[in-house]
């Protein structure tokens, strides 16, 4: 993380850098645990809603193998525990914001709450989406396989797929966000972002293809394109962001 000489909070030593982060990740973990408890309690509920993409890509009985007698008991625990990491988001946000605060100006340490607000409604319109597109990339999937595969999943392997493709787009759509704090920490410069922006394409091309489970060109498209709209939204903001602090140094020295 970038410290600014002028900002008297922000001069930690690199143990004193070492202890926050040991103290947010506790923090974070204990938040996942809580959370993921609801998960568990949930399970039913949640194993529900997570076939509806299954059942409306086969439009019949939908129903997940079990081959192994503990599969039923893991795929619970992975229920709960990806429930938990989601469940879990607004933590994690204001978590990672307390510890890059340090490093920001003093009006842009005001912002802690919009910047979780922000990256819950991103997290979860990313979800959403992954959602929407799910029963198309299983359609995809399916029929690639052909009429004569019986189509019949494992509900290990099924629900794994689910949840990773939501978490994919959720964690995906914290991009902008990701890239305004490096602006913000000044690790990053919006015209360095400007120049580079055929690297982007290819860069979040090849990210999305790597973090989504299926790999199939409707859930890499769904992804990709908004992503790289993300990465533009960024540019101006960094642009903008220039502008405002290049006003404020003007008046400061005519004063």
């Amino acid at each position: 993380m970038k410290i600014r000489n002028n900002n008297p909070e922000a001069k930690m030593g690199i143990l004193e850098h070492l202890g926050e982060l040991r103290s947010r990740l506790i923090r974070c973990l204990v938040a996942i645990a809580v959370c993921s408890i609801i998960g568990w309690i949930f399970f039913h509920q949640i194993l529900e809603f997570l076939l509806d993409p299954y059942c409306d890509t086969l439009g019949q009985r939908c129903t997940l193998r079990v081959d192994e007698p503990l599969e039923g008991l893991n795929t619970r625990f992975m229920v709960a525990l990806y429930t938990g990491i989601g469940l879990s988001i607004p933590v994690l946000l204001w978590q990672a914001w307390q510890f890059v605060s340090p490093g920001l100006h003093k009006h842009e340490k005001r912002h802690g709450a919009s910047f979780v607000l922000s990256g819950v409604l991103l997290f979860v319109v990313g979800c959403g989406l992954a959602f929407w597109t799910l029963p198309r990339a299983l359609d995809f999937l399916i029929d690639i396989g052909g009429e004569d595969l019986l189509t019949e999943f494992r509900a290990r392997a099924y629900i794994s797929f689910i949840i990773k493709m939501m978490l994919a787009f959720g964690i995906g759509f914290e991009f902008p966000l990701f890239l305004i704090l490096l602006l913000k920490l000044e690790i990053l410069d919006y015209r360095t972002l400007r120049k580079q922006w055929r690297y982007a394409i290819v860069g979040i091309v090849i990210l999305v293809a790597v973090i989504t489970p299926s790999g199939d060109p409707i859930s890499l498209l769904a992804l990709a394109v908004p992503m790289y709209l993300f990465y533009e939204a960024a540019v101006f903001y960094g642009w903008m962001r220039a502008r405002k602090l290049a006003k404020s140094s003007k008046e400061l020295i005519s004063k």
